[in-house]
């Protein structure tokens, strides 16, 4: 005899919303801890901490609030907030973004398989180590969505993820992305492979 499984919830005490002006400093420390996570094996820590220090720093975080083209959300416990003196570290975060990529090679994989921009891309999405498996990343990633959908309207919703990390990909498959090509992704000037993965609207 078979039993349901159902996915794990957060507790109703985690809510997913926008980020604060004054949390800047709280999603830098979370991005500085969890992008080594998302890293392929062999990556090096000065490698990791160059990136670190040129686009996830607190001041970075700051330019996402001040850009009309950005959401930025995380995911609290607001019992905890509501005990604490001030906020409290998220437990995840999820940043998106709407416009064109970049990267040639990003480019020429949307245009070619959802046509013209604009797209709305995924930049973001981590989860503090202690909530993984918890139900906060699937809360977060709808949230992130959805987000998108009001920066973007209708617009594809694309993001890369290492081509070593199975497990990244697993759970955005489960979310209805689908690997759409590949691209390069500098990180400290070191070239890894990612795939892009891209969810076409409902």
């Amino acid at each position: 005899m078979s039993t349901l499984q159902t996915a794990p919830q957060p507790p109703a005490s985690v809510v997913v919303r926008p980020a604060r002006a004054d949390e800047s400093a709280h999603v830098a420390w979370l991005a500085a801890l969890t992008f080594p996570l998302a890293c392929p094996p062999g990556t090096s820590v000065a490698t990791m901490a160059a990136h670190v220090a040129t686009h996830l720093s607190p001041s970075a975080v700051r330019g996402w609030f001040r850009s009309d083209a950005h959401a930025l959300l995380v995911a609290v416990d607001e019992e905890l907030d509501a005990r604490a003196d001030g906020p409290t570290a998220p437990l995840g975060y999820a940043l998106v973004s709407l416009g064109e990529p970049s990267g040639d090679e990003e480019q020429r994989v949307l245009r070619s398989v959802v046509g013209p921009a604009p797209y709305v891309e995924l930049s973001k999405i981590y989860v503090h180590p202690d909530a993984l498996g918890s139900g906060v990343a699937a809360r977060l990633l709808d949230a992130a969505v959805s987000a998108g959908a009001e920066l973007g309207g209708d617009a594809p919703v694309w993001l890369g993820t290492n081509a070593q990390n199975a497990r990244a990909q697993s759970f955005y498959r489960k979310h209805g992305f689908e690997v759409a090509g590949t691209r390069t992704y500098d990180v400290g000037g070191v070239r890894h492979d990612d795939v892009v993965m891209i969810r076409r609207p409902a």
